[in-house]
């Protein structure tokens, strides 16, 4: 049996090159524009303050999904052969605790740096990880028939909201 090659993508691989290219925009790439006006008080002090909540929740989410997941972590979206529906510690929050904690760590890091910019890319991350939510969440369903009630009892991204 062969198998097939990575780059065609049919475990989601496309998903998570994606993913790390936005997520390098958000901390690398140009913050803002000559044209922009920059932070000025208070939104500036406003900023800082929530970017550094957003940055600690966020990064509590994303580390606590990963261990909680454990051996069922992957890089893709598809899961493992012999993966387990999770649904206790962050996942009784949020459905992708990961994704969650990395749209909450890309908003704390622009409000942080206070660029519009990078506030851009941060909604563009959360829009393409809702995406890929959506697309995990369909493998997810053929593969464990308790999915659809967990959906119902759950938010998908933003604890309590959505």
């Amino acid at each position: 049996m062969t198998q097939t090659p990575w780059w065609k993508g049919t475990r989601g691989e496309w998903y998570v090159v994606v993913q790390i290219v936005l997520m390098a925009l958000v901390f690398f790439g140009p913050r803002s524009l000559q044209e922009i006006p920059a932070w000025t008080y208070p939104l500036e002090e406003l900023g800082s303050v929530l970017g550094v909540i957003a940055l600690v929740i966020g990064g509590c989410l994303f580390i606590a999904g990963i261990f909680t997941l454990g051996p069922n972590l992957t890089p893709v979206p598809f899961p493992k052969d012999h993966a387990q529906l999770i649904e206790t510690g962050p996942y009784k929050l949020v459905r992708h605790p990961i994704y969650s904690g990395g749209i909450f760590v890309a908003f704390g890091w622009a409000f942080w740096v206070h660029g519009w910019l990078t506030v851009i890319y941060a909604i563009m991350l959360f829009l393409f990880l809702d995406l890929k939510a959506r697309r995990e969440e369909q493998w997810l369903q053929e593969k464990f028939p308790g999915y659809g009630a967990y959906q119902q009892r759950v938010h998908k991204l933003i604890p309590f909201v959505y």
